[in-house]
């Protein structure tokens, strides 16, 4: 347990924190507050035109955002965003929804609460990023699977061959010239393509 606690911690203070707030006391007791738990922490007003690049965590108060100006300030950017709110109002609730923000601390901004709302927001930013990442590779698997399965048939057609025997011709190929099956897959599909542009009919293989 304090292992884990430790951990949240140390990967706190490694956070890269911008604080998007106009320059008042709530906003000198955040900085302070963050500063004391370790963390790299930059303050500005208003909202930057865009996120820096070295910053993965955002502070930043949600009343009166425009929401093409937080668009262009995020630029396709994911980091873990804390919202700040005066009032729970609908607009406030909306704004926090739009931005799919991981926590959300409330002002008069007091140390009390800050930090579960930051360690909160890194685990789900975190947990976000690693789900992200399994579903990019899985539908990279998919794709290539696909690609694997196109070429095969287009082998067996010509070769006039059963789809096991195309496949094991395909991996073959890839193992003789040490790439991947997708690589072969890809050449086998552009060969077929480029003679079909060029109005050339490939013919199967005569039968035995």
């Amino acid at each position: 347990m304090k292992g884990e606690a430790r951990k949240i911690l140390e990967d706190l203070r490694q956070a890269r924190v911008l604080v998007v707030h106009p320059r008042d006391e709530d906003a000198a007791t955040l900085v302070d507050h963050l500063k004391r738990l370790g963390c790299e922490v930059k303050a500005t007003w208003p909202m930057p035109a865009a996120l820096p690049r070295d910053i993965d965590t955002v502070f930043l108060q949600v009343e009166n955002l425009s929401t093409d100006g937080v668009t262009t300030f995020l630029a396709d950017r994911n980091p873990a965003i804390i919202a700040i709110v005066t009032y729970e109002s609908p607009i406030a609730l909306k704004a926090i929804i739009d931005l799919n923000a991981h926590g959300v601390i409330s002002k008069p901004i007091r140390p009390l609460g800050v930090l579960t709302q930051f360690a909160l927001a890194r685990y789900r930013w975190g947990f976000e990023g690693r789900l992200t990442s399994k579903v990019a590779k899985l539908e990279d698997t998919l794709k290539s699977r696909r690609t694997v399965d196109k070429a095969v048939k287009i082998l067996a057609e010509l070769n006039r061959i059963d789809d096991e025997a195309a496949y094991r011709m395909l991996r073959d190929q890839a193992t003789a010239q040490r790439q991947q099956m997708v690589a072969v897959a890809e050449t086998v599909i552009a060969a077929q393509e480029a003679m079909r542009n060029f109005g050339l009919i490939i013919t199967p293989s005569p039968k035995n």
